[in-house]
């Protein structure tokens, strides 16, 4: 969430910046949240000073005593009983405050970057790079679910029987793939420095508050009532808490993390074309890249996390673009975020595979995740996560950009996960 120092001292930057997010009421909370803490800061100040007249007034009763002053040393007390009375309401003034400052915070979003376009959605993001291999396909190619029926790869039907729609199985040569991919993208990971973490997919409110899935995107996730926790939408949910309330020393940073876990998105309101096979689903497998940074290194790590996604789509010999998000089309968290996108010859669309983001201090302040300078301060670390990659539109790609009439070609970087050049 946004420091009160962030909008107090930088207000026209903030309301400029959630304006270009299109946040509906962006003056109204922030002159809210300004009054919220002028309202706390005035309460703590009576408090300190009713505090300190107690302690005065306190020390002078014992004097007052030994000099037999008792009339002046009881009206002391009673001075003191007074001051106290009147301390449990400003303290719950106070308290009153800062809770009310702390929750209307969590909803308010990040403030974009400056180099972040101006835009209400999908159709006005900025087409950074494009790249990667022009695919011939043969007369009549097919999309990947007539492709992953006919190869006996992945049955959707079974998944319906099983759990419902938008939780397919994969088979024989499908789940090879699949397995396939995911160390793939590990060990790729490792090799630019990450270490791979094995985090829980159910995380606590908590964890959900820390990295901004909530209150934003409560009716996105599933909620095990019972228990009160929910099913991960993405490792960086279980891996950025593992920093929560800890102060870091400087020479810890940068922290890499890698994690591959199911990841489970209730999508609700998606439906016709787009949701087709493996183009949206409930439950799907994805390697997740987590950094923590100091601020001034954070574009670079960015960049180096950009660099990494492309490397990776390179390998894969898939036809991608880099798209810039505008600032209506950004996550609520983010500050500078660019998604990858495959193209699917067989669809003749492009499939998001990963958004690599900057969050700044948004996530760090909500998580209350910190370093310590070489001079003893602490300050707020910046945290970064993208997608690298997440599988199932990837495999979608794969399968429809590599059939030939012999069957899949599978691209030379997979052979040795995959143990198999074709899928015939």
């Amino acid at each position: 969430m946004l420091t009160i120092k962030q909008i107090t001292e930088n207000t026209e930057t903030v309301l400029n910046g959630l304006k270009k997010k299109h946040f509906n009421n962006a003056e109204e909370a922030i002159e809210q949240a300004i009054a919220l803490n002028n309202k706390r800061r005035s309460a703590q100040a009576l408090l300190d000073s009713n505090l300190a007249e107690v302690n005065a007034f306190s020390k002078s009763i014992g004097a007052l005593m030994k000099e037999g002053k008792k009339e002046e040393a009881e009206a002391a007390k009673a001075k003191v009983a007074s001051l106290k009375e009147s301390n449990k309401t400003l303290q719950a003034e106070m308290d009153e405050a800062a809770e009310a400052l702390q929750n209307l915070l969590y909803t308010i979003p990040n403030v974009p970057y400056e180099e972040v376009p101006e835009g209400f959605g999908a159709e006005d993001n900025v087409v950074e790079k494009t790249g990667g291999m022009e695919t011939p396909l043969p007369v009549n190619a097919l999309p990947h679910w007539e492709l992953a029926k006919k190869y006996d790869l992945i049955d959707f039907d079974l998944g319906v029987k099983i759990t419902g729609a938008g939780f397919p199985v994969y088979k024989g040569k499908g789940a090879q793939l699949q397995r396939a991919l995911i160390n793939f993208f590990l060990d790729e990971a490792r090799k630019s420095g990450y270490m791979e973490v094995m985090p829980p997919t159910v995380v606590n409110a908590a964890s959900g508050y820390g990295t901004g899935q909530l209150p934003d995107k409560e009716g996105q996730m599933y909620h095990c009532e019972v228990d009160d926790l929910y099913l991960i939408p993405t490792a960086e949910v279980p891996v950025t808490n593992i920093y929560r309330d800890v102060i870091l020393d400087e020479k810890q940073l940068p922290i890499k993390n890698c994690a591959y876990t199911q990841c489970f998105r209730r999508e609700a309101g998606s439906y016709g074309k787009d949701v087709r096979g493996l183009n949206r689903l409930h439950e799907f497998s994805k390697v997740e890249l987590v950094r923590i940074d100091k601020p001034e290194n954070s574009r670079a790590s960015h960049q180096e996390m950009l660099n990494h996604v492309e490397g990776l789509l390179q390998k894969l010999e898939l036809p991608y673009r880099i798209l810039r998000l505008c600032g209506g089309d950004m996550s609520f968290t983010a500050a500078l975020c660019f998604d990858f996108e495959v193209y699917s010859e067989a669809q003749k669309r492009w499939l998001e595979v990963s958004s690599v983001s900057n969050f700044d201090t948004y996530q760090a302040n909500r998580l209350k995740c910190r370093y310590r300078t070489a001079e003893k301060k602490t300050e707020l670390c910046h945290t970064l996560n993208g997608s690298a990659l997440a599988l199932p539109r990837i495999v979608a790609a794969l399968l429809e950009n590599n059939q030939t009439p012999e069957g899949i070609r599978i691209p030379k970087a997979l052979v040795p996960y995959t143990g198999f050049e074709m899928i015939d």
